[in-house]
């Protein structure tokens, strides 16, 4: 490891994604696997659902890699939801070792970071990730419920509902199979900037992406130009605004190279999702359904993947605190280069 740098050896071969209605309807929609316009996919809650979506995209990973549960040594998963239910209930019929996470929306690039460092250290030779947000069910979690009509501010951002499953293998085992090879990541320093609006994550959590970056480029002696695409997960239009400032303010514009899950996900012209997309599953099914299938033909060559998370609960924002945040990252190449 060097200045915070963890070097990885390890490579995603599968993916597997499930959206609601409004995700399918948006500008990615043909990308992903699977879509219930209902947003409840068989079940009779929306913490049921999300479940759901867990199994469903672990299970259509799986089934894409062409491997069976009992060749998954580790399976690293989380959500929203207090307690990880999400992932604790969705995913109790696979006999995997399972380390639950809570990383907020950050989840997935933790997950994807925690699988790739375990494979590269030996200690497994395949691993999965699997994380999933569900609007309603965070709505009611954190905010109130969708059914309470509040209004949201322009800051605001839309919870995805959406999950995505990973599978990761060590690069023998890899072969052709690879959509991605993961090189290195670095893990995200927790901040806290003094914002206390849950209708602005955005802004919570762009100083914690612009902590990792910068900290990224000095110990990578890289800059923005060496990469094809730069990737935030849950910025949206106002938080990646603020990103932008806030590395141009360090002499880095990732103007060029900059774009985010959150925007990329919706329409800004024609869905009221007001600064765009959030939530564990944004980040996961925009880098499932499509900037992997980007990396593996080579459109993508080379990019710094990043999922960041707002470390709040229900409670801390009652009591008036403000919130930390955490942004982990990745650097990801295309097999084909």
């Amino acid at each position: 490891m060097s200045q915070g740098i963890i070097q990885l050896n390890a490579a995603v071969c599968a993916a597997g994604t499930v959206v609601g209605g409004m995700e399918h309807a948006g500008p990615l929609g043909h990308c992903f696997d699977y879509y219930n316009d209902k947003d409840r996919f068989g079940q009779d809650t929306w913490e049921k659902a999300e479940s759901e979506m867990q199994r469903m995209a672990f299970a259509t990973a799986m089934g894409k890699a062409g491997v069976a549960v009992s060749d998954v040594d580790l399976l690293f998963a989380g959500d929203l939801l207090n307690q990880c239910v999400g992932s604790s209930y969705g995913l109790l019929s696979y006999d995997v070792p399972y380390f639950g996470l809570y990383g907020a929306c950050s989840t997935c690039a933790e997950g994807l970071l925690l699988a790739s460092a375990m494979i590269t250290g030996g200690h497994a030779e395949i691993a999965a990730a699997v994380t999933s947000s569900h609007n309603a069910a965070a709505e009611r979690q954190f905010r109130t419920p969708v059914e309470y009509g509040g209004q949201r501010p322009p800051t605001g951002q839309w919870t995805v509902t959406g999950a995505g499953g990973f599978v990761l293998k060590a690069p023998p085992l890899a072969n052709e199979q690879a959509m991605a090879r993961v090189t290195a990541g670095m893990a995200g320093i927790v901040l806290d900037r003094g914002v206390n609006d849950a209708n602005n994550m955005g802004a919570a959590m762009a100083p914690a992406v612009e902590s990792t970056l910068t900290r990224y480029f000095s110990a990578s002696h890289t800059t923005p130009a060496d990469y094809d695409l730069i990737v935030t997960g849950d910025l949206g239009w106002e938080g990646g605004r603020i990103l932008c400032d806030l590395m141009s303010a360090k002499a880095l514009d990732i103007s060029t190279q900059y774009n985010d899950c959150g925007r990329m996900i919706f329409s800004r012209n024609t869905q009221d999702t007001h600064s765009g997309g959030s939530g564990c599953g944004c980040a996961a099914v925009v880098l499932g359904g499509y900037l992997l299938p980007a990396l593996a033909v080579g459109k993508i060559r080379r990019m710094l993947f990043m999922a960041t998370g707002a470390m709040m609960s229900p409670d801390s924002i009652k009591q008036g605190e403000s919130i930390p945040a955490v942004a982990h990252l990745l650097e990801l190449r295309s097999p084909k280069c």
